[in-house]
């Protein structure tokens, strides 16, 4: 240990975990093994709050793509999150296909508070702590305009 500074094995491993999900790839159509990268996803820590959104927002967001979004609030701070009105998720029953995940927590195990698609959209979301992950997964068929969400900050229980 650096004297002085303590790294939080916690930051380094979520952050670790986050640089390999933050890439997404699509097979290219000519028969080569080679990928094309698109960055999609963050890890958010703006303490003035601010907003995120899919890929190519407010214009159709590509096929194929994963992206993970993590909000980190200052300790005992909770989060506030919210989706624009102009919101469309390619339908499906029970969120199949392209959805919006969200989780209460860093990590893609945390408590799921939600699954969310269609028109419809999602609810002023809380969180019970500091993080939020949020993701966004666009299969190969039916694209539409996706999503701008906003958040801000709030005092934690």
């Amino acid at each position: 240990m650096v004297h002085g500074q303590r790294l939080s094995l916690f930051h380094v491993v979520s952050n670790l975990i986050l640089l390999g999900l933050c890439v997404s790839t699509k097979k290219t159509s000519d028969k080569s093994t080679s990928s094309k990268s698109v960055q999609c996803g963050s890890w958010i820590k703006n303490p003035n709050g601010g907003f995120f959104t899919s890929p190519n927002y407010p214009n159709k967001y590509p096929p194929d793509r994963e992206c993970i979004y993590i909000i980190e609030a200052a300790p005992r701070q909770s989060i506030e999150l919210y989706f624009d009105e102009k919101y469309s998720i390619e339908p499906s029953w029970e969120c199949k296909f392209d959805h919006i995940e969200v989780r209460d927590g860093p990590f893609g195990f945390s408590t799921e508070i939600g699954r969310y698609c269609g028109q419809n959209i999602p609810p002023f979301i809380t969180s019970s702590g500091r993080y939020l992950w949020i993701k966004f997964v666009a299969d190969g068929e039916l694209e539409s305009v996706g999503f701008l969400a906003r958040y801000n900050f709030i005092p934690g229980n």
